[in-house]
């Protein structure tokens, strides 16, 4: 009864975490170690600002891939440094914590994931798939039998699934997401300006002038990078439309996820579909006219969840608080 439960959406690019209804942590999942020693210089918000911008002898890296672990030891300190900054290091207690997955992920790397939240201080821990949490923290009525459909764009994966009676009917995921994004950003930059650009560079892009279909609204931003050919420092101008054209390629392997759910549904669950529509959750749902594309692509219309980014952690404090339920329809869980 002491104990705290906390809910962690443990993303490609950011890690955030929730205690009933609200958000208490929200940060990026982004650590700074010393090469030799490999010891922990920064984590969060503080390792993201050194992104490009540190000696040799110290790596930024990101220690999640695609939604799963690349990195256990790393993985692990930075969900304990997490866990200490929301409930403090000294407890009586261990918090008992449900943890987000990627739907369809494998035994080992669902073990990992367990693993590496024991070992960050947790007594109990429970494993959600992302778009059962999604649903649940966008207020989803995934109880009843109608079909709702979810589709969760995070920066390392997306997920959609249609979502009845506390389950998942039909679901499918690609390792796509926000990441992809930034990476067609500078291979076009690169290819059409000869220009190199950083990663934290694409994403100011995508987010300040980007967006997934022509919005009716021309936004201009100076970028400035390292000419490819004679290696002096340059500056260009990038438009909304350019952005556009270089994100179509990840975009349309996205709305591919949610053809291949559709797909999948019983004949049943289709109508609910029709008339509700999908939700989009998941950080990389904020591109400009995302749900605008993916109402095009699919037929289906689209609409954002009132708090996109925080739908995931908030769903899997909610699913502690119906864990019983929950376990009929995940029986591992």
């Amino acid at each position: 009864m002491l104990s705290r439960k906390l809910g962690i959406d443990l993303g490609t690019v950011n890690v955030t975490i929730a205690e009933r209804e609200q958000i208490l942590l929200h940060e990026p999942g982004v650590v700074a170690i010393t090469i030799e020693e490999e010891k922990i210089v920064a984590v969060g918000q503080e390792a993201r600002e050194m992104f490009g911008r540190t000696p040799e002898t110290i790596e930024v890296m990101r220690p999640m891939r695609d939604g799963v672990i690349a990195d256990y030891e790393v993985t692990e300190a930075m969900l304990r440094y997490f866990v200490d900054k929301v409930i403090g290091g000294f407890r009586l207690f261990k918090p008992v914590i449900m943890m987000t997955v990627p739907y369809g992920v494998t035994s080992v790397e669902r073990r990992a994931v367990h693993e590496a939240a024991i070992q960050a201080g947790a007594r109990e821990v429970h494993l959600i798939p992302e778009p059962l949490a999604a649903a649940l923290g966008a207020g989803l009525p995934v109880d009843t039998p109608s079909g709702n459909l979810i589709v969760n764009i995070g920066g390392g994966t997306s997920e959609a699934a249609v979502v009845a009676m506390n389950g998942i009917v039909a679901a499918a995921s690609e390792r796509v997401g926000g990441v992809r994004l930034d990476e067609a950003i500078i291979n076009y930059v690169r290819k059409k300006y000869n220009l190199i650009i950083g990663e934290m560079t694409a994403e100011l892009a995508k987010i300040n002038i980007g967006a997934a279909v022509d919005i009716g609204e021309e936004l201009r931003m100076d970028i400035q990078g390292r000419d490819q050919v004679d290696g002096l420092p340059k500056m260009i101008t990038l438009s909304t439309a350019e952005i556009v054209e270089a994100v179509a390629e990840p975009l349309s392997l996205i709305a591919g996820v949610v053809k291949r759910v559709l797909e999948r549904t019983p004949p049943e669950l289709s109508p609910d579909i029709i008339d509700r529509g999908m939700v989009l959750t998941g950080g990389t749902s904020l591109l400009r006219g995302i749900d605008q594309y993916l109402t095009r692509e699919t037929n289906v219309p689209a609409f954002l969840a009132d708090d996109p980014v925080g739908s995931t952690a908030l769903g899997a404090s909610r699913g502690l608080e119906r864990l019983d339920v929950l376990r009929r329809s995940i029986p591992d869980l």
